[in-house]
């Protein structure tokens, strides 16, 4: 699930804000100033935080590089009622990824955090696929339908796979199963199933993910 921050000194926007996320089923978290975001980040990761401009103390500008520096992977989008081109582009300068004018509608405010979280969701599988090991694993179309079985298995033994793959050269089986061990995608326990790793967990996300844009996209 999602971890959403909203910080804003207003606390009848804050909750109001929380409550329309909840709602969209992601779990929310609210803090009143930029120090009390910056404290709850330092125990938690967040996927994102919707961050108000002007703040008593440190505001918002100032906090999104104090929240990059401890988060870079936490998207930030900058929440203002002084909405300018001068602030946008500051704030974005600044390293914020988005930029939300208030007062701004319910529709809104859930398509920008949805669209954040896609795009870090993205960004993420960019990332994953830049990296060797992971790019031959997922190279293979084999070796691709191995991770998902696994995923929606949870575990197998070799001749479950084999059959369920439907391959009669069990040497090829072999082969792409030794691939993704060496890969860290899966592993083998003493009762030879194999399951999959936190990374071959991650890689059954970015397949799923990417199989799901490129049908939203044709």
């Amino acid at each position: 699930m999602n971890k959403i921050m909203i910080v804003d000194d207003d606390p009848e926007l804050r909750t109001t804000i929380a409550e329309i996320i909840e709602q969209e089923g992601f779990a929310v978290q609210t803090a009143e100033t930029a120090d009390q975001a910056l404290k709850l980040l330092e125990k938690s990761f967040f996927d994102l935080v919707l961050l108000d401009m002007v703040m008593p103390g440190t505001d918002g500008v100032a906090a999104i590089v104090l929240i990059t520096k401890l988060s870079p992977r936490t998207r930030i989008v900058m929440m203002t009622a002084y909405a300018s081109i001068e602030n946008a582009v500051q704030a974005l300068q600044q390293g914020a990824d988005d930029y939300l004018s208030k007062p701004f509608k319910i529709e809104a405010l859930l398509t920008t955090v949805r669209k954040n979280l896609q795009e870090a969701r993205f960004a993420e599988c960019a990332e994953a696929v830049d990296s060797d090991g992971v790019f031959q694993g997922l190279a293979n179309l084999l070796r691709r339908r191995i991770i998902i079985l696994l995923q929606q298995q949870g575990n197998m033994r070799f001749m479950d796979l084999v059959r369920a793959l439907g391959v009669e050269d069990h040497t090829k089986v072999n082969f792409h199963l030794k691939v993704l061990r060496e890969a860290g995608f899966i592993e083998q326990n003493e009762g030879k199933t194999y399951t999959l790793t936190a990374a071959g967990n991650k890689a059954a996300a970015c397949l799923a993910y990417i199989s799901k844009s490129l049908q939203t996209t044709n």
